[in-house]
C-alpha cells in the first residue's frame, strides 16, 4: 500500500497553501497528490502548480468532471500535463451529480453509465494516437455527421499512450463498470471491514473484461483527524459526512445516501437527509453516528491510526489518499507527518 494526499477542491483563498501541502507530502514520501473540483477551483490548474513544484509526486485528478469537458478536451489536458510532468498523471473521471451537471454545466444527467463508457473509449482512442478519431455512439458522434468536421488525430505526441484511467464510483453498476473499463477506482466513505460491499462489484467487472484484480489500483480518499479524544475528532468530520449523505443529490437520487444505507445506516441516512434538505445543516451533522465516521475515517492518536492502516491494506487498498482536516497548512502538515510516521511503523510500504 502507498500513501497519497488529496488536497480537495478549494472554495476559499487558500489554494496556494494546498500546493504547499502537496509539496510537503512529497518530502515525507507520499507518492501521489489528488485534486478535486466541484464549482470552485479546477483540477488541472491546481495540479499544474503542484507538478511544477515537485519531481516524483504523481498527479491524480479526483475527479475531472465528465459533464464539464468534452472527451477530446480531457484527453488534451491529460496528455499535456503528462508530458510536462514526464509521465506522472493519473486520470480520474466521474459524472459528478445531477445538481452540478445540470445546474452548473448545463448538461443533462442522463444515462451516466453509458455516457462514461463512451467517454473513456474516446479518451483512450485519442491518447493511443493510432488513427484519426472516428466515433459513433449513443452520446458522442465524432465528427458530427453532415458537416464540415473531419477526423483528427491529437497533434501532441503523448508522453504515454496509456495514461491510467480511474473512475469515481459509488453504486453497484458504476463499480462494475469501473472494474471493467478502468485501471483504478476512486472511493469515498470506504469502510475496510465492509470492503466487499464495493469490491465484489469491481471484481465482477474485471472478470467481465477477462482480467483479475492484479494491478488494479483501489484509492479511497480517507479523512484524517489526529487527537486523543475520539468524539472530538469525529465531530470535525460530521459536517463533511452530512454534506454528502444529506445534500449531494435529491431525496430521490443521492448515491452517498444510498451507500450509507447499504452500510447499515438506513435510519441515520434518512434522518441526515431530511434535516439537511430542510436547511438544518447543523442538526444533520449532529445526526451523523460516531460509528459511521469511525468506519470511514482515520481518527485518534498515531497508534490507533497505525492499527487502522492495517485494515485498509487487508481490504485491498493499494493507494490511501489522506484528506487532511485542517484549516491551515501547518495543521495539514501535522496530519501528513503523523500519518507518515504511523505508516512507517506498520511496514506496509515495504
Amino acid at each position: 500500500m502507498k500513501l497519497g494526499v488529496n488536497v480537495g477542491y478549494v472554495a476559499g483563498p487558500d489554494v496556494a497553501e494546498r500546493v504547499e501541502t502537496a509539496v510537503y507530502a512529497e518530502s515525507l514520501g507520499y507518492t501521489s497528490a489528488w485534486a478535486a473540483e466541484a464549482y470552485g477551483s479546477d483540477v488541472p490548474t491546481l495540479l499544474s502548480w503542484i507538478g511544477a513544484r515537485t519531481t516524483t509526486l504523481e498527479l491524480g485528478t479526483a475527479i475531472l468532471q465528465i459533464p464539464g469537458r468534452t472527451p477530446a478536451m480531457t484527453a488534451m489536458t491529460a496528455a499535456t500535463l503528462d508530458r510536462l510532468s514526464e509521465g506522472r498523471v493519473r486520470l480520474g473521471l466521474g459524472v459528478s451529480g445531477p445538481q452540478v451537471s445540470e445546474g452548473w454545466h448545463g448538461v443533462k444527467f442522463d444515462k451516466p453509465l453509458a455516457r462514461t463508457r463512451e467517454y473513456v473509449e474516446i479518451v483512450r482512442t485519442i491518447l493511443a494516437r493510432e488513427e484519426p478519431l472516428n466515433y459513433a455512439g449513443e452520446h458522442f458522434t465524432l465528427p458530427l455527421p453532415d458537416g464540415p468536421g473531419k477526423p483528427l488525430k491529437i497533434m501532441l505526441h503523448p508522453y504515454r499512450n496509456d495514461i491510467p484511467i480511474y473512475l469515481a464510483a459509488v453504486g453497484p453498476k458504476n463499480l462494475e463498470l469501473a472494474g471493467e473499463i478502468a485501471d483504478g477506482w476512486l472511493a469515498i466513505f470506504f469502510n475496510p471491514e465492509q470492503a466487499a460491499v464495493s469490491t465484489d462489484h469491481l471484481r465482477a467487472g474485471r472478470e467481465k473484461a477477462g482480467k483479475t484484480m492484479e494491478g488494479f489500483d483501489i484509492v479511497p480518499t480517507v479523512p484524517v483527524v489526529i487527537g486523543d479524544d475520539l468524539e472530538e475528532c469525529a465531530q470535525m468530520v460530521r459536517a463533511y459526512t452530512a454534506l454528502y449523505v444529506g445534500g449531494m443529490g435529491s431525496r430521490k437520487q443521492n448515491f452517498y445516501n444510498a451507500l450509507a444505507r447499504r452500510m447499515g445506516f438506513e435510519d441515520a441516512a434518512q434522518k441526515i437527509q431530511d434535516l439537511f434538505l430542510d436547511k438544518k445543516q447543523g442538526e444533520a451533522a449532529a445526526a451523523v453516528p460516531f460509528e459511521l465516521v469511525d468506519q470511514t475515517a482515520l481518527i485518534g492518536p498515531k497508534e490507533r491510526i497505525a492499527e487502522r492502516l492495517h485494515a485498509y491494506a487487508e481490504a485491498g487498498v493499494t493507494t490511501l489518499a489522506v484528506s487532511t482536516f485542517g484549516s491551515t497548512h501547518e495543521e495539514r502538515a501535522h496530519v501528513l507527518r503523523t500519518v507518515a510516521d504511523a505508516f512507517e511503523t506498520t511496514g506496509l510500504g515495504e
